[in-house]
């Protein structure tokens, strides 16, 4: 018997990595075309044939279809640099010619389930290359899911870290959309399904678990199923997609060039509107997993409390400091009245409402990039980033003694020079983490650099402010 070719893009992506094992264990041989094939893991690397080369190259493609019976579309341009719907397309009608050109037998693309209408533009690019391939002339399955189940799915990460770093949140009104979503393993067997359909079949297959959530139900019912405190949900009808996919980039390691499309797919309800995906593919063995049950699967050997863990850590430092800081502050006291203030010098009603938006902005960062590193296995950068983070709130505390209870404002600007450039370290190493955390230690060592400056002033215009009584 003539062993069976499958083509698989994408195969460095999440789905495609879980695809390529399925398809070798159902008999077939397994072809990936990678740009870039240092890029592929996974025990399967050596079982494979690879086939480099680039999706936007139409030779590329061609060669990569050679003698494939059916070819797996994986692709997505969501990589946040704009523009990426027209590059879809591009891909799409590319892949679509060299498929009719080599005489593939069968195309499979996933997509997503959405209502009719005016869709996202994530949503649409999907259902728009899905038209495309299903008007190839090539018998196309076009499987469309929900949010899909699985530790390394950017929906489900986002859906997972929303839920242990939230217990409390306010979130948008579409966090009451209706949402069917998915296993990474049902949606895999049907993929693999797909492979032996009828040449008739050209069409759409939604796919989907019994169960019809909110987003806030599965926030709910995540944290009930991995042990988490029950967490409190509320909505707001005034945060965008724009606005929210921002702030999902701050309190969770998903990228915002990818969070935004996500975030703005959920302004659509995702439901399946066909349910004959059983009797064209078969359900999986034992049934297609429900919600609880596809939650433990992929949060088997993750850590669900390490968030909490971390902020309790951080947030203990931060509040120490800050009630350090504010014991050592005595900005009533006669020395400091008399000292002459630069014009400049903010009213004293600022200091308190900034260090204690700097505090909470602090202990957001500061806990996500400790989490976002050890979630990453950068473990030695998140044991490096504590022990700075360390030292800069020792010094934080340290300026306030050092300018209130030492009265020295020449050592106090020398002081708050060294906690701003500490700061921006900070900034820096957190950089690795994602650009919400980096722009948040940016905010704080933007103060500091301001409070060394104020200092300097001080310093300048009271030459003779130091105590003599200045301990040895």
């Amino acid at each position: 018997m003539t062993q069976r070719t499958a083509l698989v893009t994408g195969a460095s992506g999440y789905v495609g990595a879980q695809l390529v094992p399925a398809l070798l264990d159902a008999g077939w041989h397994v072809r990936v075309l990678a740009r870039t094939p240092s890029k592929l893991q996974g025990d399967w690397r050596d079982l494979v044939e690879v086939a480099q080369g680039d999706a936007t190259d139409p030779d590329d493609v061609r060669a990569a279809l050679d003698g494939v019976q059916v070819a797996y579309y994986l692709l997505h341009s969501m990589d946040g640099q704009g523009d990426y719907r027209e590059r879809d397309r591009r891909m799409a009608h590319t892949f679509a010619e060299a498929a009719v050109a080599q005489g593939v037998g069968r195309l499979v693309y996933l997509s997503g389930l959405h209502p009719e209408g005016p869709l996202s533009t994530h949503l649409a690019s999907r259902v728009e290359v899905g038209d495309i391939l299903l008007a190839s002339g090539v018998p196309t399955a076009v499987l469309q899911a929900g949010v899909v189940l699985g530790d390394g799915s950017a929906s489900f990460d986002m859906l997972r870290h929303l839920t242990e770093r939230l217990p409390v949140a306010i979130g948008p009104k579409w966090l009451r959309n209706r949402i069917q979503p998915i296993a990474i393993d049902d949606v895999v067997h049907y993929l693999v399904r797909a492979a032996e359909l009828d040449p008739q079949v050209n069409r759409t297959i939604d796919i989907g678990m019994d169960e019809i959530l909110t987003y806030r139900d599965m926030m709910r019912r995540y944290a009930r199923a991995t042990g988490l405190l029950p967490r409190i949900i509320g909505t707001v009808p005034v945060l965008t997609p724009w606005l929210a996919s921002h702030w999902v980039g701050v309190v969770t390691p998903v990228d915002s060039g990818i969070a935004k499309p996500l975030v703005g797919s959920l302004i659509h309800e995702a439901v399946k509107s066909e349910d004959d995906a059983a009797t064209l593919l078969g359900d999986p063995p034992g049934g297609v997993l429900g919600f609880d049950a596809a939650v433990r699967r992929a949060t088997d050997g993750v850590d669900p409390h390490r968030w909490s863990r971390t902020l309790f850590k951080v947030g203990a430092g931060v509040a120490a400091t800050a009630v350090a800081g504010s014991l050592l502050t005595a900005p009533d006291s006669a020395w400091y009245r008399r000292l002459r203030k630069p014009v400049f010098q903010p009213p004293p009603v600022a200091f308190p409402v900034v260090w204690t938006a700097l505090y909470a902005l602090i202990t957001v960062a500061g806990t996500a990039t400790i989490a976002d590193l050890h979630e990453d296995d950068r473990a030695d950068e998140a044991q490096g980033f504590g022990r700075a983070l360390a030292a800069n709130l020792v010094l934080n505390a340290a300026w306030s003694g050092l300018f209130f209870r030492a009265k020295n404002p020449p050592l106090a600007t020398a002081g708050a020079a060294v906690l701003a450039a500490s700061s921006a370290d900070l900034s820096r190493r957190a950089a690795s983490a994602g650009e919400g955390k980096a722009a948040a230690f940016g905010a704080y060592a933007a103060w500091c650099t301001f409070a060394t400056l104020l200092s300097a002033a001080v310093a300048r215009l009271n030459p003779s402010s130091r105590s003599p009584r200045l301990p040895k």
